[in-house]
């Protein structure tokens, strides 16, 4: 079986993180692999190093049609029995046209649970064979939007748990970050951008500072947003208990000497920092949006809020800051809901799943 992976994410966390690892899983089960990627996307690199045949290709963005030409082009020699699709960027629009240019059937990973305009969605989905939902809250917002039922499959996100096993002492994790010894370290790991509910988190941070005073905030990621959360960090006179600590790609050696992780996004389609930080041993306060319930089990690993409320995520937040008991017992129900539910096992193998569903369909396989 030989797969072409399309991925343009040009960092590797989030869903380009996923596809490593589904890359990973797939050498391991014999599948062959070729991810086409951006020249100078780290996944290009980190897949490189692992063995997987790497092809670059430049590409723009949604409108770049000519990287759909391009891409079409080569797909038609690749000797592919399968694409999969990884990434927005105009990957899932420009991928799905090649794929049916060059006679090739291809899935689709959808991650993001903001829905799309119901005739864009047709439009966009139409060439895909199956579309795999990182969670159920995402398969039915394509359901609503008029995706056939019979083409959409729920494949969970997964998380390399022997790898967020700390191995870093308290002391250091403290020290690094600037954090007084007998700090209750609460992280937030989150790319900096509106949707992810930074605002909110420092807006609730306020209060809960005032009631923990030991209590101190480490925001781990980058983006547009950090020079408006850096305005408003000032602006409420948090400088001395919130850092901005950048993205980390060493973040599983670490992860697991904090207290806290809470993830305030407005919009989520699982959440793979909740994934992490539960295979690191760490209670979860969340948002009650998208695909996190599904990531967190309310009340046994965390405690989910509403999304934008800065009273609840607070009051939720200092419950667990408060409780020590309690913080270890999610921590420790997080990890086994993590190892139980979304092993990387069970992920390599939905999607292979997938892919013999569409072969077997015989639908324009080139072998």
């Amino acid at each position: 079986m030989h797969i072409v992976h399309l991925e343009t994410g040009r960092h590797l966390y989030g869903g380009a993180q996923q596809v490593l690892y589904l890359l990973e899983g797939l050498a391991r089960e014999g599948v062959r692999s070729t991810l086409v990627c951006p020249p100078d996307s780290a996944i290009g690199t980190a897949a490189g190093a692992a063995g997987v045949n790497v092809q670059t290709m430049p590409m723009a963005g949604d409108l770049d049609a000519l990287f759909g030409r391009r891409f079409a082009r080569w797909l038609k020699t690749a000797n592919a029995q399968l694409l999969h699709v990884h990434s927005r960027r105009g990957a899932d629009v420009w991928g799905g046209l090649a794929a049916r240019y060059a006679g090739v059937p291809a899935a689709l990973s959808r991650r993001v649970d903001s829905a799309d305009p119901p005739l864009i969605g047709k439009f966009k989905y139409r060439p895909y064979a199956r579309i795999i939902c990182i969670s159920a809250q995402i398969r039915r917002q394509l359901q609503a939007t008029g995706v056939p039922t019979e083409k959409l499959r729920v494949v969970h996100s997964t998380v390399n748990a022997e790898a967020f096993k700390p191995r870093w002492s308290r002391a250091d994790f403290c020290a690094a970050f600037g954090l007084p010894v007998d700090t209750l370290a609460v992280v937030c790991v989150a790319q900096l951008i509106a949707r992810k509910g930074h605002a909110c988190l420092l807006e609730a941070w306020l209060s809960i500072v005032t009631t923990c005073p030991r209590a101190r905030l480490v925001l781990f990621g980058q983006g547009p947003e950090e020079t408006s959360l850096r305005q408003q960090v000032a602006r409420l006179g948090l400088q001395e208990s919130v850092v901005f600590a950048g993205f980390r790609q060493d973040l599983p050696h670490f992860l697991g000497c904090a207290d806290l992780l809470v993830h305030p996004a407005l919009r989520e389609g699982l959440g793979v920092s909740l994934l992490e930080a539960q295979a690191a041993g760490l209670p979860i306060v969340a948002t009650r949006v998208g695909g996190i319930p599904e990531a967190v089990v309310d009340g046994e690993s965390g405690l989910l809020v509403p999304p934008a409320d800065a009273c609840a995520l607070a009051t939720s937040v200092i419950t667990l800051l408060q409780d020590a008991g309690k913080r270890s017992n999610f921590g420790a129900a997080g990890g086994a809901h993590v190892a139980r539910e979304f092993s990387l096992a069970g992920m390599v193998s939905g999607n292979v799943q997938v892919y013999r569903e569409i072969l077997q369909e015989g639908s324009r396989i080139r072998v």
